[in-house]
């Protein structure tokens, strides 16, 4: 398959975007919800930020009190055998987890969809018990004229799916949790199909199941029910460990387009895609055998966490998909997909 990714690759990188605060790093800039707002594409980033360690003996986590209304951190000796240290994302500990890193929401604004520009404070930042952890990983779905994000609300409870709305980028409203733990990977489709609002979603599974997309529908994108499994794993190929929904479905004549992640047992994670019938989302016309898109490049193989490809946001748009994606969790890249190649590529279901 040609895919065109951007030579500037990658747009956004960590060195892009001051700390919220000097006495932190950031450490990562990815998986941004995307939408066009008047002539500017925007991009919603996901950035990761950590406290800056004292020594190279101390890993040092940051976290949010909402009983005190501020951002903590808590400090631990590598050299304390009661924790491990052994995953960079987190800390390992006898009674709980701790993430090394808090992501929030900034806002990236361009013109020409690769040169952004990006704000200087936060757009959305964790302010309740839900969000002690952080706020990842948002999708942007445009609804009648207004900007619905949801993002995955984390914390000692759990990762839940949480929404808020915007009409100009500038002024958030919060709906609150809308998916409980363990739940993400939401993308809601960005019209009513037959009176109702549908949802992807990803339920994660302990001793029975799997972790696979489902689908969820309501009556006003706060209450979600009448869940059922729409796409399941494929044993020893790309998609084997997990799959999970992306971009914000788009429409095209033959039905609903959806970007989605798949990862093996080696969590090396890659794009596919999959077209959903029209009128009943939860029915499978084809789907990807092989990725369209999968870490090849240096900066989708190496970083934080490599081996990456990961995206929340893609643009339909003159027959072709443009496709916004996170790198190894650390960066952000751009790449176009011609949207009669893509579906070329699908297989029947």
């Amino acid at each position: 398959m040609n895919v065109f990714r951007a030579s500037e690759n990658p747009i956004i990188t960590p060195a892009d975007v001051t700390p919220s605060r000097p006495d932190f790093e950031t450490i990562g800039v990815f998986n941004a919800g995307v939408a066009r707002y008047n002539d500017t594409v925007i991009l919603l980033l996901r950035v990761a930020e950590r406290p800056l360690a004292p020594d190279e003996r101390t890993c040092v986590v940051p976290m949010y009190d909402a009983g005190a209304n501020r951002l903590v951190t808590r400090e631990f000796d590598l050299s304390d055998p009661r924790f491990d240290f052994s995953d960079p994302r987190s800390v390992q500990g006898p009674s709980a987890v701790y993430l090394t890193s808090l992501s929030y929401l900034r806002i990236a604004r361009s013109r020409d969809g690769v040169h952004f520009e990006i704000d200087d404070a936060p757009a959305l930042f964790p302010d309740n018990i839900y969000e002690a952890y952080g706020i990842e990983d948002p999708r942007i779905s445009v609804i009648g004229g207004r900007y619905y994000v949801n993002y995955s609300a984390v914390s000692s409870l759990g990762v839940a799916t949480a929404l808020a709305s915007t009409e100009d980028f500038v002024t958030f409203q919060r709906h609150g949790i809308i998916l409980p733990p363990d739940n993400k990977d939401v993308a809601i489709f960005p019209e009513k199909i037959q009176g109702r609002y549908y949802a992807l979603h990803r339920p994660s599974t302990s001793a029975l199941g799997r972790p696979e997309i489902w689908l969820a529908e309501s009556p006003d994108l706060l209450c979600w029910g009448h869940h059922r499994r729409v796409i399941g794993l494929r044993p020893d190929s790309w998609e084997s460990a997990r799959i999970g929904g992306g971009a914000v479905p788009f429409r095209i004549d033959q039905g609903w387009v959806e970007i989605y992640h798949g990862a093996d047992t080696e969590n090396r994670y890659c794009l596919g895609a999959v077209l959903l019938d029209a009128d009943e989302p939860w029915k499978v016309i084809a789907r990807s055998r092989q990725p369209i898109l999968e870490p090849q490049a240096p900066y989708e193989c190496e970083g934080f966490f490599g081996d990456v490809v990961f995206s929340c946001g893609a643009l339909y748009e003159e027959k072709t998909v443009k496709i916004y994606y996170g790198v190894a969790d650390t960066s952000m890249a751009y790449a176009e997909i011609a949207i009669d190649e893509l579906l070329n590529s699908l297989t029947e279901a």
